[in-house]
């Protein structure tokens, strides 16, 4: 039996490059606190594992403006997923108790709102919240759910047989940036 021949990505283009992601994140950051403030009542929850650095990241941000450190939880979704899809994560780690807190779900990439959609039944397992918004670094479109975020990053329209990868690290580096990688 003959074997399909193996699909390789290449890199089309750099959406973002450092210092654009580094903008990109303070903007996001200041779009979060911009209506109510930082306070106890706003919890960041990143979606495991590309919205956690992003969310460290975007926390870092919001206490170096305002001084204030909110909550930061990390959700690990996999058993909400309606796709089988299997991977190793290590599991959620919310501390804090999400009923009546604004909570600011974080993920680095939104495609078809399936990750979202699982995020969102996870959090209300652990309580309602006031309000659940969704923070994206970027929103490729090509949804198959009726999600939308509250703060977009950047609006990258995007085939289906591409790919969108964030590297992003914990902190600010030179290797951060955001490609996009097409099949060959």
């Amino acid at each position: 039996m003959a074997q399909a021949p193996a699909t390789t990505l290449k890199e089309k283009r750099v959406v973002l490059s450092a210092a654009e992601l580094q903008r990109t994140i303070e903007r996001l950051a200041q779009a979060i606190v911009e209506p109510n403030g930082a306070s106890a009542n706003l919890v960041l929850i990143g979606i495991r594992a590309g919205g956690e650095n992003l969310t460290r990241r975007i926390h870092a941000q919001i206490k170096e403006r305002t001084g204030v450190s909110v909550p930061v939880g990390f959700l690990n979704i996999t058993i909400y997923r309606d796709d089988d899809a299997a991977r190793d994560m290590p599991d959620s780690d919310i501390s804090v108790d999400v009923s009546g807190k604004e909570v600011v779900i974080v993920d680095d990439v939104l495609f078809t709102g399936r990750t979202i959609r699982s995020a969102l039944d996870a959090i209300t397992d652990l309580g309602r919240p006031k309000v659940a918004r969704l923070c994206v670094l970027i929103d490729r479109g090509l949804r198959e759910l009726p999600i939308a975020a509250d703060y977009i990053g950047r609006m990258v329209p995007t085939a289906r047989d591409e790919h969108v990868e964030v590297e992003l690290g914990r902190e600010a580096g030179p290797t951060d940036r955001v490609v996009i990688y097409g099949r060959t």
